[in-house]
């Protein structure tokens, strides 16, 4: 199994690299086939399939759900408006939120209302759901990486590593933190293993990560504060980023599953991996727009 889940971190490393660092129509790709992957495994745990039940053993199996078909063609209007717009982040960009977001849900109620009683009110609000904290949320990675702010077309770019630098640095330092002084149990509930101690040890790790990051490329983005606001986006970014943890492993203790699926060798599915990810590009995006 460790070497599984090595063999799949190394994998995963190398897409994220080409990914960010390539951006544009391939980097909004890879975020439309995570969205769909991240929508059915929500969709599953959350109920919207309802009787036809839910296991992370049988995931990606299709499960011809008209909620899940609705949710489905929500995401790919979505993403075809991201593909249209001419620049991330302007006008076009905010409309495709809002209209997709408005389409989903008017497409989930007249599944709901033509095919009723066949699904209940809660799995219509789980769909809703569903398409918003997975493919609305992870879109935001590509939204941050084609940012252009102060002049520079290529800010995104260098921005968009604070995503990785909050959830993924927030995570290792946290870990290494927790593993030293961890003595106080933060979230029982839900993550037995996560302390207070590893918590703090987490923000002011990715706090410090964001700084250095930011002394490390203050010429690209031509602004001197930039070492001082990446360190503050990071530090926020982590404590999102482990609300986020926590938010996905609540949903899978209410489906009382394990993992969401078995998309990813050793991972788990999309959601497992990506859990902190998804939580923390949107605050990123709006806290840099904001800040730079």
């Amino acid at each position: 199994m460790f070497w599984v889940r090595l063999r799949s971190s190394i994998i995963l490393v190398i897409l994220v690299l080409f990914t960010m660092y390539t951006g544009g129509k391939i980097l909004l790709a890879a975020m439309l086939c995570l969205s769909v992957a991240a929508y059915l495994e929500l969709s599953g745990a959350a109920g919207v399939s309802g009787e036809e039940g839910y296991s992370e053993k049988t995931f990606p199996k299709w499960t011809k759900n008209g909620l899940e078909t609705a949710g489905i063609l929500g995401i790919l209007l979505y993403y075809s408006l991201l593909f249209v717009s001419e620049e991330a982040g302007r006008f076009p960009v905010q409309t495709g939120i809002l209209f997709s977001l408005t389409g989903a849900f008017i497409g989930s109620l007249f599944v709901y209302v033509f095919r009723f009683p066949k699904y209940q009110a809660s799995q219509v609000m789980a769909a809703f759901f569903s398409f918003f904290y997975g493919p609305v949320c992870l879109s935001f990675v590509y939204l941050t990486r084609e940012l252009g702010l102060g002049g520079s077309a290529t800010a995104g770019f260098y921005i968009v590593w604070l995503i990785w630098i909050s959830a993924w640095g927030c995570d290792t330092c946290a870990y290494c933190a927790g593993m030293l002084f961890g003595r106080h149990k933060m979230s029982p509930a839900l993550s037995p293993k996560k302390s207070v101690e590893g918590a703090i040890g987490g923000v002011v790790g990715a706090a410090a990560l964001g700084a250095i990051y930011g002394l490390m490329i203050k010429e690209r983005i031509a602004d001197e504060r930039v070492p001082l606001f990446f360190a503050v986006i990071c530090g926020v970014g982590a404590m999102i980023s482990m609300v986020g943890d926590l938010a996905a492993s609540a949903v899978k203790r209410n489906a009382d599953i394990k993992d969401y699926g078995k998309l990813i060798p050793g991972h788990g599915g999309v959601m497992d991996r990506f859990d902190s990810v998804i939580f923390t590009a949107p605050i990123i995006y709006f806290m840099a727009v904001m800040l730079l």
